[in-house]
């Protein structure tokens, strides 16, 4: 197992405490799950910058890097709609993204290509762990202007995650649109 691997899935590890303190009632256990959602948030450059730097790029670390980040974030995002944070179609749209862009990639890969990670991907992946970040704060209840930080913060998340969704979409859709024409035939 690579240090890289092993970073990764101890990002992993680090979701059910996050989610453990998350639903703990006492006055530090917010700030606690803060600081597990942003260490193991910190992990994910952390393991492929060593990945990189150390040839360390495994199969295994390319499946499990982007599934560990889709967990940590589907977790808080979950939590969110659970505690009525974020609306269920936000939360909808955003984890549609993400379905959608993987198997985008499958389908790439089936072919023999790869859709590497986009200037857009990167930028969401960021985005949401910023306005998660922001969320789990008590800040998340100012308001500005009528609208809560909170607020605020799931919209961005969402409008540029589904901006990454098109931009994945829209330079990626040679891989589908072939296969779509042909079974129309």
């Amino acid at each position: 197992m690579t240090t890289a691997n092993t970073i990764t899935l101890a990002r992993i590890a680090l979701i059910p405490a996050f989610m453990i303190f998350v639903y703990l009632d006492f006055p530090s256990s917010n700030w606690i799950a803060l600081f597990f959602f942003s260490i193991a948030s910190l992990t994910d450059g952390i393991d492929g910058y060593i990945a990189r730097k150390y040839n360390q790029v495994t199969n295994f670390g390319k499946f499990i890097d982007p599934l560990a980040d889709k967990l940590l974030v589907t977790a808080a995002i979950l939590i969110f709609v659970e505690q009525g944070r974020m609306p269920a179609v936000m939360a909808i749209l955003i984890l549609s993204r993400e379905f959608i862009v993987t198997s985008l990639r499958v389908v790439a890969i089936s072919q023999g290509k790869v859709i590497a990670a986009a200037l857009s991907g990167k930028i969401k992946t960021v985005t949401q762990i910023i306005c998660i970040i922001i969320m789990l704060t008590p800040f998340a209840s100012i308001v500005f202007l009528g609208v809560s930080l909170n607020d605020i913060a799931a919209w961005v998340m969402t409008i540029v995650t589904l901006y990454s969704g098109y931009d994945y979409l829209k330079n990626g859709a040679h891989f589908i649109s072939g296969e779509i024409a042909g079974n129309q035939s």
